[in-house]
């Protein structure tokens, strides 16, 4: 299978012999779901891209309780930060999420082309600080917005990647419930909450929206109209289909 890395944001600047060196040392991996491709506190010598499926980065607290940190979705890199740690580690877990598809890089090797090329520093430059701007939004997203904005912002993500008004979910209720840190149930009574308001229609993980305005409304206030229950707790991505058979 051929595969042109330079899709994803952080190898776009890379020219034909770049992609050669780099993919000399590259490992293309299959994983089935919940299968591991590291732990917490792993020696991490390689970063990732996903070109199949998803991938989920987590934590687990000291009583068992999972984190999910993020959804690494096809097109995206990970973990390549580290490489400039002086002993880097893995801080999260990462496991496959359905049926997954993964290349991975030695740090090194990648460390070695980037003193080669100033345009490619630039470029992992820009993805980490494009990396740093979501996590902070996202801490902003968890402390000051309420559980039913940041799930309507989520639908409106989805809705704005697919590029229509009827979509999948791009995982299980569970773990976007975990991804967005509030409980399963209180995730599922959102839902039913608009879908009761005749904001979105939603059947098992199919969702379709019927008042985007609204939608959109709830996504950037707090909540209205009783939606939010009680005791409540991306920059687009290129989307690339692979055939995991």
């Amino acid at each position: 299978m051929n595969i042109d890395i330079r899709m994803a944001h952080l190898f776009s600047a890379l020219n034909d012999d770049h992609v050669r060196q780099v993919m000399e040392s590259s490992h293309t991996g299959t994983f089935k779901d919940g299968e591991s491709l590291f732990e917490t506190g792993d020696e991490a010598n390689r970063f990732f891209l996903v070109i199949g499926g998803q991938i989920k980065l987590f934590r687990v607290s000291s009583n068992g309780d999972q984190k999910i940190i993020d959804i690494i979705q096809p097109g995206n890199t990970f973990a390549e930060a580290l490489m400039f740690m002086e002993h880097p580690i893995y801080p999260v877990s990462a496991e496959a999420l359905g049926p997954a598809k993964v290349i991975s890089f030695d740090n090194q090797r990648f460390l070695q082309i980037l003193s080669q090329s100033i345009d490619v520093c630039f470029r992992i430059m820009g993805t980490m600080s494009q990396r740093l701007r979501s996590l902070i939004k996202e801490i902003d997203d968890l402390t000051l917005q309420s559980a039913t904005t940041r799930l309507c912002a989520m639908l409106l993500r989805r809705m704005d990647d697919v590029g229509q008004d009827h979509f999948t979910l791009p995982a299980a209720k569970g773990v976007l419930a975990a991804r967005l840190s509030m409980k399963p149930e209180t995730f599922s009574r959102i839902l039913q909450n608009l879908a009761t308001k005749n904001i979105i229609n939603t059947k098992s993980n199919e969702i379709q929206v019927l008042d985007e305005n609204l939608l959109r409304s709830l996504a950037h206030l707090e909540s209205i109209f009783g939606l939010e229950p009680e005791n409540p707790c991306p920059q687009k991505v290129q989307n690339v289909y692979i055939d995991l058979n």
